[in-house]
């Protein structure tokens, strides 16, 4: 015999993602994508930091290249948190699996890096996984639960009813 409150066949609600959101999401990739690549060429110009020269990375901070990878990390932080707020990490992260691509591209185009054959098999395996996180739910479903006070009344009752 189940419990009145409990739900034996949940609703299954889907979560479409409207323009705006999607336009997070795209702020989230590009964000990120270009200001790891400002981040990187600006370091290059500075040169290796170790342990033995850490004031380099002071240095780094005046670098106008790692200033503006700076504030993309930060315009990518903002609107990162935007989409956790109405989205599950599990679909958040990867659905900017893409930016791998554009990272690629630009380190290619701008950085001049030689990008192997199997290193882009990797970015590609990568994004196709997307497609198994882009087919769920933006957001998992919890079914409603009674606080815990009301649970241990509930049983106390109940407990009560059969020992008398």
């Amino acid at each position: 015999m189940t419990s009145p409150n409990l739900q034996t066949h949940p609703k299954i609600q889907t979560h479409t993602l409207t323009p705006s959101r999607y336009a997070v999401l795209l702020l989230v990739m590009l964000a990120a994508s270009i200001g790891d690549t400002l981040l990187s060429h600006g370091m290059s110009q500075v040169g290796p930091v170790d342990i033995h020269h850490l004031g380099l990375l002071l240095h780094a901070l005046v670098n106008p290249w790692v200033v503006a990878g700076i504030l993309c990390l930060l315009g990518f932080f903002a609107s990162y948190l935007s989409a956790l707020s109405w989205a599950d990490l599990t679909f958040v992260l990867p659905s900017t699996a893409f930016g791998y691509i554009v990272i690629a591209l630009l380190a290619h185009f701008w950085q001049h890096e030689h990008i192997s054959l199997s290193r882009w098999a990797g970015i590609l395996l990568i994004v196709c996984g997307v497609g198994f996180v882009a087919n769920g739910p933006s957001l998992t479903e919890h079914p409603p639960q009674s606080p815990p006070a009301l649970d241990l009344l509930a049983e106390s009752t109940h407990i009560g009813k059969h020992s008398a």
